[in-house]
């Protein structure tokens, strides 16, 4: 499998190609438990630095990729292997495409019911060939939990996208993987509503510029707080770069 694992800031990041995007895909299927991708912003990497759960279930996950510019011109600056920077709609579009030349299969869980068959419409439309065996809206009654978990394991799809609605979030996929069969699961709050097109994506020209955090800033000000966490980001990286080598 084409996937170099970086240890940045002593938190794992993974390089995936995406020429070799394909190959790796094939490769999580194959493993005989499930496979959680995780996309990790700047802000991401920062907690993970700390003790705790975030960090054991990025430690586990079967692939970490970046979404920040500022993570891989960090690992440039500590001279290591710049990983490739993955922009989640189009990630999820790939791994999407790859399945259905594959003739594999697809659950979608998440969001609110109306979005959500709106999204497995567009899903149907958009690919054909692959197999949507499952969906189960979010924001559901805890009572519901072990019913849903039964209904995905017994749908066995090769992927499942987890959306909005769902208790802790992505943290669920790692609460729950002994209870999940093989296969891929990821998580992202926002994809199941830009499927449905109830939610407009950030333009890929403005992630390309590195810009996409700011219409959450114009969404939530106090967002620009941040600005603090990023100096601090700077500082650990001068550290890394001083005294901990490329190492």
């Amino acid at each position: 499998m084409a996937v170099e694992r970086l240890n940045f800031l002593n938190v794992p990041i993974d390089v995936v190609p995406e020429e070799d995007l394909d190959s790796v895909i094939l490769d999580l299927l194959s493993k005989d438990k499930p496979q959680h991708i995780m996309l990790v912003s700047l802000w991401d990497v920062l907690r993970a630095r700390h003790r705790g759960e975030f960090r054991l279930m990025v430690e586990k996950a079967a692939l970490v990729l970046p979404i920040s510019r500022s993570l891989v011109r960090g690992a440039r600056f500590l001279k290591k292997t710049p990983p490739v920077r993955h922009y989640p709609f189009t990630l999820v579009i790939t791994v999407l495409g790859i399945l259905e030349r594959y003739n594999k299969s697809l659950y979608v869980f998440g969001a609110h019911n109306r979005s959500l068959l709106q999204a497995e419409r567009n899903l149907r439309s958009t690919f054909p060939r692959l197999s949507l065996v499952g969906r189960f809206p979010g924001y559901y009654h805890r009572n519901m939990e072990k019913k849903i978990l039964t209904a995905i394991t017994k749908a066995n799809p090769s992927l499942t996208i987890v959306g909005n609605g769902i208790p802790a979030g992505q943290k669920w996929i790692h609460r729950n993987r002994n209870r999940l069969h093989n296969g891929l699961f990821i998580w992202n709050g926002d994809v199941i509503d830009i499927f449905s097109e109830r939610k407009r994506r950030i333009s890929e020209k403005t992630f390309e510029r590195g810009l996409e955090y700011f219409p959450l800033i114009l969404k939530n000000p106090l967002r620009i707080f941040r600005v603090v966490q990023y100096l601090w980001y700077r500082v650990l990286l001068l550290y890394y770069r001083l005294f901990r080598g490329p190492a």
